[in-house]
Parts: structure tokens; C-alpha cells; sequence
């Protein structure tokens, strides 16, 4: 069924973009075959292996961008590195997510701002699972970091879960400020619209390298400004900063962010060791109370999935 569809997106795609759309169809071809080569690198650490009161996931962080703005930011006094489970969200959660560590994740409260928690994990794993995405949705597509911080101050303080995980959506795009970078344009007539994310709009010369990696740096400025929040909001002694998989910028010619890639570039990812303490300067919102503005399907379409 799969390749039925991909077939007929792919003859339309030709039809209107002729060789770039011919392109555009071949790349997950493309990233299907570079992927078995995963199998020959280092699989990466999960996060269970090590130990931590709070972690933090800044959603596809490259490890390169985190060192732009690292010095920016006090509370990062050493900036390290491990090499991610996967290249992926979806496959991160469930490549992290497995049943030899079903006793640790009885004990975490993953409040989580992406849309794939939906089909890779189960509320019952957890000592609580939310899945903040269903009620926090807003322009240009994505959660805003403050919902996250809000939803982990407000958890941290009423609960006393041994283990907290705070999934925030930035950098990834969307970005805050620069949402015409990924907002694209309808190529597909038939039946439901497909958008053009920045990665793809990179990949095809429509936008420019520098432009495209200011947004995604100021994107990473958003959500950390919130984690410094969330550090004088909550108590943990361990807290680590990290990223479920970076992006590719063009790298042996991938874009994005596709499952099972085994390079650098999307599996290397900053590890930030901190701790935090409750300051009470913030008077957490509670985003749960609000209605989604849109389904699943269209949640992942705005953040580049297809």
C-alpha cells in the first residue's frame, strides 16, 4: 500500500517539478539504504543508563548549535556530548522506551511535548504520561516551550515521581520567530496537502544555509531561556540537558532528521550536567485546560513529518 501511494505522489511531484521532484521522491529511498549502515556504528547510550532527577530533551539539537550559545547561559558550566539510541523521535522513544528499564519508567513522569508519543508509548508505562501537544498547540505548528515548563513546575511541585522527563519541542522547527522559513507551499493537488518543511526547502537551494541555521539557533535560544526558568522553579539534585537526535544540514547529502542514521551529525548530542532549585518565579499556567486546535496527522505535518 505504501509504495502504491509513494508511486502516485511520486508522478505527480515529477509532473509538476520534473528532476526535483524526481529528487524529492528518491530521498527516503536514499536514507532507506544509508540507514543499513546503522547497524555497523555504536548503537548509543540510553538515558536510563545514567542517573538523574530531571531530564531535560531539547528536541533534534545539534551538538554544533548548542556550542554557539552555550556561553551564553551561566548555568551550563561543562558542555559534553553522548551519542543518541536514534536519529529520530519516533525511533528515539521507542529504541529508549524498551521493557528492561520498565521499573525506571514506572517512576518518571514524561511530560512531553511531541505528537509521536501518541504511537510509541503507553500511558501505562509511567508513572504519568502527558502529553502536553494535545492541549498546548498554537502557530506556527508547535508546542510553545513555555507550556513544558509550566506542566514539569506544576508537576514537580504537587508530586513526588522519582524521575521527571521534560520534553521540550525547540529547537526544532517550526521556529518561534521565523516561521516563514518553515511554513512551504501546497505541491500535491490531490487529496491531502503536503508542505515543503525547512529542511526540504534547504535541501533544494529555496532558502540558504545561514538563514536557515540562524533560525534554528534562535530557536534554541527559545527553549533554553525556558529551561533557565524551569531550573529556579523546580528541586532536583541531577538534572541533565540533552537532545533525543540533531539535524542534518546536507551531510552525505541527508537533510533533516530520518530514522536509523548513523551519523554524527544527528546521533552525536549535547549532555549538560546541572541541578536546580525551586526560587518560586513562576506561577505555572495550566495548559492541560485548553482545547487542541488540530488532530495528530496535522500536528506531525507541521513539524516536517510525513
Amino acid at each position: 500500500m505504501y509504495i502504491v501511494q509513494w508511486l502516485r505522489e511520486s508522478k505527480v511531484r515529477i509532473r509538476q517539478d520534473g528532476m526535483t521532484g524526481a529528487k524529492r521522491s528518491l530521498q527516503p529511498v536514499k536514507n532507506k539504504l544509508i540507514s543499513l549502515g546503522d547497524v555497523l556504528t555504536d548503537s548509543g547510550r540510553p538515558i536510563y543508563e545514567f542517573d538523574w532527577d530531571l531530564l531535560v530533551i531539547l528536541d533534534a539539537c545539534r551538538l554544533d548549535l548548542m556550542r554557539e550559545v552555550a556561553d551564553e547561559y551561566e548555568w551550563i558550566e561543562d558542555l559534553g556530548s553522548i551519542r543518541s539510541v536514534n536519529s529520530a523521535t519516533a525511533a528515539w522513544m521507542r529504541d529508549t522506551f524498551v521493557q528492561s528499564y520498565r521499573e525506571e519508567m514506572a517512576e518518571t513522569s514524561y511530560v512531553c511535548g511531541n505528537p509521536f508519543s501518541e504511537s510509541q508509548l503507553r500511558a501505562g508505562d509511567f508513572a504519568e504520561l502527558a502529553e502536553i501537544w494535545q492541549s498546548a498547540w498554537v502557530e506556527p505548528g508547535t508546542v510553545p516551550p513555555e507550556a513544558i515548563t509550566d506542566e514539569t513546575i506544576r508537576r514537580m511541585r504537587d508530586s513526588d515521581t522519582e524521575r521527571v522527563i521534560a520534553h521540550y519541542m525547540q529547537p526544532h522547527c517550526p521556529f518561534l520567530d521565523a516561521d516563514d522559513l518553515s511554513k512551504g507551499k501546497e505541491l500535491d493537488n490531490f487529496g491531502d496537502q503536503e508542505w515543503r518543511d525547512v529542511w526540504e526547502k534547504l535541501s533544494d537551494g529555496s532558502l540558504e544555509k545561514q538563514e536557515v541555521w540562524e533560525g534554528y539557533r534562535h530557536n534554541l535560544r527559545a527553549g533554553l531561556d525556558e529551561v533557565e526558568t524551569l531550573l529556579n522553579n523546580v528541586d532536583a539534585d541531577r538534572v541533565i540537558v540533552t537532545s533525543d537526535h540533531g539535524n542534518a544540514l546536507g551531510e552525505w547529502t541527508v537533510y533533516g532528521h530520518p530514522g536509523d542514521m548513523p551519523f554524527d551529525c544527528l546521533r552525536t548530542v549535547p549532555w549538560i550536567e546541572t541541578d536546580a532549585t525551586d526560587s518560586k518565579t513562576r506561577d505555572p499556567e495550566d495548559w492541560t485546560a485548553n482545547e487542541a486546535d488540530a488532530g495528530r496527522t496535522e500536528q506531525l505535518h507541521a513539524l516536517g513529518y510525513r
